[in-house]
């Protein structure tokens, strides 16, 4: 069964997305079974490349749209919410 779920959220570390909290995104979204996606005003990049979250240029209070597919998309786009909103643990 494949379900669609979108959350927005903003980024609340001071440093923004850099490499650190990217890792950790494209970690947590590996672990489930959906596809991913983030967008960043027009810039939308895939969760589980840390080439395009690097493009997406995300900085402290940017709104991300986060945007999951799949069996797991309920879980996963929590996750990541979640992620977001702790800071990424910095």
């Amino acid at each position: 069964m494949r379900v669609a779920v979108e959350r927005t959220v903003v980024i609340a570390n001071k440093e923004g997305l850099h490499f650190r909290p990217i890792m950790r995104l494209v970690d947590t979204v590996g672990k489930y079974s959906a596809t991913v996606r983030l967008q960043v005003e027009e810039r939308v990049a895939d969760a589980s490349s840390a080439m395009e979250l690097l493009m997406l240029v995300a900085t402290q209070g940017s709104m991300v749209r986060v945007t999951a597919d799949g069996d797991q998309a309920d879980e996963a786009a929590d996750a990541v919410v979640q992620l977001i909103d702790n800071g990424f643990g910095e």
